[in-house]
C-alpha cells in the first residue's frame, strides 16, 4: 500500500497524500477551477463540422478521490506542478499550444513530474529553447519564444515565468519542497507538508489561514483577529479579500 506520511518526518508524503481540492488548488494558485480541473483530469475537445474530437491527457498529478465531491485529490506535488502551468497561462501561452514542448521537456528532464523539479529552474528554459530552434511545428516554436528569451547568450524564462518560479523552494531530493502562494499580493502565505500538515499557513507567525478566516467569519474584528494569531493586519486584510472573491 502506498504511505501517505514520509516515514522520517511524519509530514504528508508529496507525492502521494491529497492535500488539496481542486477548488482549493485553483484558489490558491489565483486561476479558474475549470482550467485547474482540466489539468489534472484532461478534457475532450467537441467536434466541428468534419473534425474528430480530441482527448487531452491530464498534465498535473492528481490522486482519485475517494471521498465526497470536494475531497482532496490534489497533492502538494501536483500543486507545485500547477504554479507552473499558472505561470504559463500568466504569460497568455494557451496550454494547447505548449503541450508538444511540455512533453519533450519532461522525456529530456528525464524525471518524473519534471515540472516540480528543480532541473526546470536550472535545465527547462535551455531544454525548451532547443526544442523550438530544431523540433517543434511552428504554432510550438511560436509559444515557446513567448516563455524563453535569451539574455546574455543564455536561455532564460520570461520575467513573469520567471517571478512565479521563484516561489519555489526545493528539498535536498530536487523536487518542491515549499511554494509561496501567487494568489495573495500582500500576505506572505506558504504551504510546507512538514508545517501544519501541508495546509496554507502565514509565513509571519505561522499561524494557519483557514483558522484566521475562520474566526473573523464568526464575526471577530480584523484586528482582533490579527493580534489573535499575530498576523499582519495588511497581510489578514488581503487573505480575506482572496477568500471572498468568487470562483472565475
Amino acid at each position: 500500500m502506498t504511505t501517505l506520511l514520509e516515514s522520517r518526518t511524519g509530514a504528508p508524503d508529496r507525492f502521494t497524500a491529497p492535500l488539496y481540492s481542486v477548488a482549493e488548488a485553483a484558489r490558491y494558485l489565483a486561476i479558474p477551477p475549470s482550467t485547474l480541473s482540466a489539468w489534472a483530469k484532461g478534457y475532450t475537445r467537441p467536434a466541428h463540422g468534419r473534425r474528430k474530437a480530441v482527448a487531452t491527457d491530464a498534465v498535473l498529478t492528481s490522486i482519485p478521490r475517494t471521498g465526497a465531491g470536494r475531497a482532496p485529490v490534489i497533492p502538494f506535488v501536483g500543486l507545485a506542478e500547477g504554479m507552473v502551468l499558472a505561470a504559463i497561462r500568466s504569460s497568455g501561452v494557451s496550454l494547447q499550444r505548449i503541450r508538444p514542448a511540455l512533453s519533450r521537456l519532461q522525456t529530456e528532464i528525464g524525471l518524473e513530474h519534471a515540472l516540480a523539479s528543480q532541473r526546470l529552474f536550472t535545465d527547462g528554459a535551455e531544454v525548451l529553447f532547443d526544442y523550438a530552434e530544431h523540433g517543434a511545428d511552428a504554432d510550438t516554436e511560436s509559444a515557446v519564444r513567448e516563455l524563453v528569451v535569451v539574455r546574455n547568450g543564455q536561455s532564460v524564462f520570461n520575467p513573469v515565468v520567471e517571478a512565479y518560479l521563484q516561489r519555489v523552494d526545493f528539498a535536498p531530493d530536487g523536487y518542491a519542497r515549499l511554494i509561496r502562494l501567487p494568489a495573495y499580493t500582500v500576505a506572505d502565505v506558504v504551504v510546507d507538508p512538514g508545517r501544519g500538515f501541508g495546509q496554507p499557513i502565514f509565513s509571519h507567525g505561522g499561524a494557519r489561514l483557514e483558522d484566521a478566516l475562520a474566526m473573523f467569519e464568526a464575526g471577530e474584528p480584523l484586528s482582533v483577529v490579527a493580534a489573535e494569531y499575530d498576523v499582519p493586519p495588511e497581510q489578514l486584510e488581503d487573505a480575506i479579500r482572496v477568500a471572498l472573491r468568487p470562483a472565475a
